[in-house]
């Protein structure tokens, strides 16, 4: 879509280009199903649900669990929870960021933000990111709220995060945040400033 109209951001479409993309999703999933595509939002939400419940035993679930020795009697849990949308104009954004550097371990967000975004389209490459500090200047609020936030959540977890949210409207929504990954030395220098 984006070639036949001659763009090359999403953003650019406009909201027939996208009406008509649905459409071709929609067809796309009759196809493939056989069926519909469910228009009741409750039984949208039943069925988002039941795929991360049969996602369980799909073959990459199970060497993931094997690789993370993970026992299959865990099972698994499916939170639900209100959408925020980071693409509805300029006062909305989504990014990543880590508490620290992960090749390092040395204490400072580093981490990405794009306005009128959302979701994947952070580390999808089609859009070039800012980095989070200049966040700072577009949203101060929500800004000053993420640091507070991720000073408590790197506290509590004592470790450092990896952590995903939205700006909507100028307000600050944290996604999902989990202890990051990173280079040996990075994990030995908070431990040993924790320990001290």
């Amino acid at each position: 879509m984006k070639e036949e109209k001659g763009v090359t951001q999403d953003v650019e479409l406009t909201a027939e280009d996208l009406k008509t993309l649905a459409g071709q999703f929609k067809a796309e999933y009759k196809n493939k199903i056989g069926k519909d595509f469910p228009a009741d939002p409750k039984e949208q939400l039943m069925g988002a649900i039941e795929a991360v419940f049969r996602s369980w035993d799909n073959p990459r679930a199970n060497v993931y669990r094997r690789d993370n020795d993970i026992p299959y009697s865990w099972g698994t849990a499916v939170n639900v929870q209100m959408m925020a949308f980071g693409n509805m104009g300029d006062n909305c954004g989504t990014g990543v960021a880590f508490t620290r550097d992960p090749a390092t371990g040395e204490k400072g967000l580093m981490g990405e933000f794009l306005t009128n975004a959302q979701g994947e389209d952070v580390v999808a490459g089609v859009r070039t990111p800012m980095p989070i500090a200049e966040m700072a200047e577009k949203f101060p609020a929500a800004f000053k709220q993420f640091n507070e936030v991720c000073a408590i959540l790197e506290d509590h977890y004592r470790d450092m995060q990896d952590m995903e949210f939205t700006v909507e409207d100028g307000k600050l929504y944290m996604l999902q945040t989990r202890n990051g990954k990173r280079a040996a030395l990075a994990v030995l220098l908070p431990f040993l400033v924790w320990s001290i």
